[in-house]
């Protein structure tokens, strides 16, 4: 059984839509997809764990007769756990877990008919957003094997831009989906908290500011799997509102005329470069075309105070991690099993008393109400997704003098002396930066989309973010959809295609 030749002209329900009118096999996809993986990962380092083995015997006996039966895909190499198989999460202390039952989101994927080849790469713990770790090594950018794809679901946005699989999953907590997104020219969107199942490790992530899905190169392919995907799972602690009917649908309806507010100013301390700046104007410009009301307004935000209890639940959530992972693995955790800025964050976490992290999560999840607030006025905001477009690999990694301070504050092993000497609202805003527009609706739980709109005098791509009202993907579907037929963008094709 040979390569399908064709493989990289489909999406997900193209290929899909083959399988079922018996035109191509299961195993014939899988095959092409691992040649992919195999002629393309030694230069992106997307793919860091493959399970080839397991995919061409599901391949040739498949279980599952779900809407994307036979699809290639790759999970995320975090929080996404299947039996069996190693989930390391980009920390070498994890090097050698492995899961002894599938995550429910897995599960579903499963029973959707997609077939796992492997999973990518991720920084460590999904904290960074960019996609570099000492265990793996960095991922690179298909358009530009000089940049980092961003992350935290780096590997996976990689991976689907290079058409290695036409989608793969990712988690989004402050962004991890959309900032990927927008470096790799794909399509990414964070449902609305709780859309999608946690469980049943754990009730919720990031104290329900992370959800999972998935980046595709095509809306539809978004859309047909939150419908494969949504819903709540046993003991969920919420439920996002159900909705009216299937996404698929809303993806393929015209949204009618919207009233779009946009913005260019960062809701954290930030400056957002000109490249941005122009693709949100030209944004603007065919969302107008398109016969869009489109007004210059904002939520009001505090960004320095937002960004403060942002990285004060980030510390108190790696602080908790370690110490869960220890009680996994059944040893204590020393300073060489992580990355110096993890170790250092998680340090600071159990430095955090109970009230002040409290009081961080009811200001992150006040902004629900004030975005909430917001969308009474308007059915989307659009912002750019990041404040510049895609670095290069290295770039926002701590170096010199802060990079040994790092080192040595870890060494030192206590959280009192790196909270004394570390100015928390200066180290949350350089963490930040980058990232100004993305973290607020992890907040507030909106959904929210990093759409291929723009690229830059350099042919790199820089997304737009489109956010709508709580529970209210059905409007992102449409409006992303009526996006992509104006001005489609699956046909680009990065470098290293």
């Amino acid at each position: 059984m040979g390569a399908f030749e064709e493989y990289e002209q489909y999406d997900g329900m193209g290929l899909a839509e083959l399988v079922r009118r018996e035109e191509v096999s299961p195993a014939e996809l899988v095959e092409t997809a691992i040649s992919r993986i195999e002629e393309l990962n030694p230069r992106l380092n997307a793919v860091i764990h493959k399970m080839y083995d397991i995919a061409l015997e599901e391949a040739r006996n498949p279980q599952f007769d779900g809407p994307f039966r036979g699809v290639p895909f790759l999970l995320k190499d975090l929080t996404a756990a299947y039996a069996g198989e190693p989930m390391r999460s980009g920390c070498r202390f994890l090097e050698d877990f492995v899961p002894r039952q599938d995550s429910e989101i897995v599960r579903r994927y499963k029973c959707a008919g997609l077939i796992i080849l492997g999973k990518t790469n991720t920084p460590e713990f999904g904290l960074v957003p960019f996609t570099e770790t000492e265990l793996f090594g960095a991922a690179k950018n298909p358009w530009d094997l000089t940049c980092n794809p961003g992350g935290s679901s780096g590997g996976s946005a990689a991976a689907v831009a290079a058409r290695m699989v036409p989608m793969a999953h990712g988690n989004d907590g402050g962004g991890s989906i959309r900032i990927p997104a927008s470096c790799t020219g794909t399509f990414g969107l964070k449902p609305t908290r709780g859309r999608n199942p946690a469980g049943p490790l754990v009730a919720e992530n990031w104290q329900g500011l992370s959800i999972d899905h998935v980046l595709t190169r095509t809306v539809r392919d978004s859309a047909a799997m939150l419908d494969a995907t949504h819903g709540p799972d046993v003991g969920a602690p919420y439920v996002a509102p159900p909705p009216k009917r299937p996404f698929l649908d809303e993806a393929k309806t015209e949204p009618g005329e919207l009233r779009i507010a946009f913005t260019a100013e960062p809701f954290l301390p930030s400056t957002v470069h000109e490249d941005c700046v122009r693709g949100l104007e030209a944004t603007v410009k065919l969302c107008q075309e398109l016969g869009h009301e489109v007004v210059e307004a904002r939520p009001q935000v505090n960004g320095l105070e937002f960004a403060r209890a942002f990285f004060t639940m980030v510390c108190g959530e790696t602080g908790a991690t370690i110490e869960e992972m220890e009680a996994v693995r059944g040893r204590r955790a020393r300073p060489q099993d992580f990355e110096p800025s993890t170790w250092a964050v998680g340090l600071l976490g159990r430095q955090i008393p109970a009230s002040e992290y409290s009081k961080a999560l009811h200001l992150l999840k006040s902004y629900g109400r004030v975005v909430g607030a917001f969308f009474e006025r308007f059915d989307v905001l659009l912002t750019p997704t990041l404040s510049r477009p895609p670095v290069k690999i290295g770039e926002l990694q701590p170096k010199g003098i802060e990079a040994l301070a790092l080192k040595a504050l870890g060494r030192l092993n206590s959280g009192r002396i790196i909270k004394s000497l570390v100015n928390i609202d200066e180290l949350a805003a350089q963490v930040l930066e980058f990232i100004p527009f993305t973290p607020l609706f992890n907040a507030s739980g909106n959904p929210a989309m990093s759409v291929p709109l723009y690229w830059n005098a350099t042919g790199l791509p820089v997304g737009m973010q489109f956010v709508g009202r709580f529970g209210d993907e059905a409007t992102l579907f449409r409006l992303a959809g009526q996006l992509e037929r104006a001005q489609p963008w699956r046909e680009r094709r990065p470098m290293v295609c």
